[in-house]
């Protein structure tokens, strides 16, 4: 503002207006620090994009995998084994996995994994004499019916694989809750 202005402001009993100028202290620490923090975030966003992106990709449903000719299935579990791509964020690998396939009474052919409900150990059929035709979990002595059902120590059943039938084969799927019991 120029003296006149002032001089007018004064007569009408405003205060003057103090100009406040910035020093070339603060002019440099407020361009210095806008141009870090540019350049900083622009390191951090590809960081953080790499490691966010894979938790944003949507989850595709388990590939059918063949597993064995539906011949081989009888009313008594049987141990299958076999290998599913896996993609975890950038990581690939080709885990073997394990079903116990079976026929039930009501004759459907149904696949149980053997991962105990418990703790996570792997249960086996008939492996204690004391649970004959149950599955038996070695590490806590979890016990489960041809079923899946949970009868002692586990608290859920065991889990399911979807299964489908095609051209004389048996497909195992996605893995989820047990639908038997």
């Amino acid at each position: 503002m120029n003296d006149h202005t002032n001089q007018e402001a004064q007569h009408h009993g405003e205060k003057p207006v103090k100009r406040r100028e910035m020093s070339r202290r603060q002019f440099l620490s407020y361009t210095l620090g806008g141009a870090g923090a540019f350049m900083g975030a622009g390191m951090l966003v590809p960081m953080i994009r790499f490691a966010v992106d894979p938790i944003l990709q949507p989850k595709a449903q388990a590939a059918w995998v063949k597993v064995v000719e539906e011949t081989k299935i009888t009313d008594t579990p049987t141990s299958f084994k076999f290998k599913v791509h896996q993609v975890d964020g950038w990581y690939e690998s080709d885990p073997e996995l394990e079903a116990w396939i079976s026929k039930g009474k009501d004759g459907k052919i149904f696949a149980l994994n053997p991962t105990c409900k418990h703790l996570g150990c792997t249960v086996n059929w008939n492996a204690n004499p004391e649970y004959k035709d149950q599955y038996f979990c070695p590490c806590h002595g979890a016990h489960y019916t041809a079923d899946g059902k949970n009868l002692a120590v586990a608290p859920a059943p065991l889990d399911q694989y979807d299964l489908k039938i095609e051209n004389g084969f048996v497909y195992l799927g996605q893995l989820g809750p047990n639908k038997r019991v």
